[in-house]
């Protein structure tokens, strides 16, 4: 494979990407245990056929009106719990990104994968605080992330994946009500020796976003900076910084649309992949 050129940040200069370090294929961990709606329901029609005609009538017009209050589960839902441990990583975080029209002003955007961590439990060094309280309650099995460069290699964008045990009920919940709760904080950068994301820590952190996404039990989040190292004083959420009018460094950097754009091809990502995992079930 031909070696990925950027320029650095200010005058184009030509610049060869060390190879990632860090792991690339994902591990086959927990099982994740299937549900037992099958034996709950065998059992309920035994219920019902021993209880008689009458008694029968009553289990069945209850059990109806629980099937009919129960949220309907999404389409991929119960693959996509599974695919932080079964799917290869190149599947979920590409090696290149594709964002066309996702830059200031509408520019078209290329990024380039530099780096992939192993698959992290949940804890605040790989979620912020505010996404760790928010999802306690329906908990939390795992957290993938991986860091990408713009085409001049100038910004660094850490992207994650956060996969939950919420049921749709909970899922739901976590994108309308909680959606503010959970984009309170900046994300952890994910830094590397030896790659243009070398730098890339706390006090460089710049744009960040944050989304649950309503049909599958998985909360995206992204946070951008500035690949030489400089410090940001005040970090933006992602929507205030690309909103018309923002003078802020992080808005004039397109840091914001860094964060978004990446955090947005990766969900385009996901979606596909549990279609394709939901469709090789069904066969």
């Amino acid at each position: 494979m031909p070696a990925q050129t950027y320029g650095t940040y200010g005058a184009y200069r030509p610049y060869t990407a060390p190879p990632e370090t860090v792991v690339e294929t994902t591990t086959r961990l927990r099982p994740i245990r299937e549900r037992r709606v099958g034996l709950v329901v065998a059992a309920g029609a035994c219920l019902v056929l021993g209880a008689g005609l009458v008694g029968g009538a009553v289990a069945g017009a209850v059990l109806a009106t629980t099937d009919a209050g129960a949220p309907e589960e999404p389409e991929g839902y119960a693959e996509a719990r599974t695919l932080w441990h079964s799917v290869p990583v190149d599947t979920l975080f590409p090696r290149t990104l594709a964002g066309p029209k996702e830059g200031p002003g509408a520019a078209d955007r290329t990024w380039t994968r530099v780096v992939v961590a192993p698959d992290a439990p949940c804890t605040s060094a790989s979620l912020p605080k505010s996404v760790l309280t928010t999802l306690r309650p329906v908990g939390c099995d795992r957290v993938l992330r991986a860091t990408y460069t713009d085409a001049t290699a100038s910004s660094v964008i850490t992207v994650g994946l956060v996969f939950t045990q919420a049921d749709p009920t909970a899922t739901r919940s976590l994108a309308t009500e909680s959606a503010a709760r959970l984009g309170t904080d900046v994300p952890p950068a994910l830094s590397a020796p030896g790659t243009v994301a070398a730098r890339f820590g706390a006090a460089q952190r710049a744009g960040w976003w944050t989304r649950a996404l309503n049909d599958l039990p998985v909360v995206v989040t992204a946070v951008s900076g500035f690949a030489d190292g400089r410090p940001v004083a005040s970090p933006q959420p992602a929507d205030r910084a690309m909103a018309d009018g923002q003078t802020s460094p992080v808005a004039q950097s397109g840091l914001g649309h860094e964060a978004k754009g990446v955090a947005d091809r990766i969900e385009s990502t996901l979606r596909a992949t549990v279609t394709t995992a939901a469709k090789d079930h069904d066969r």
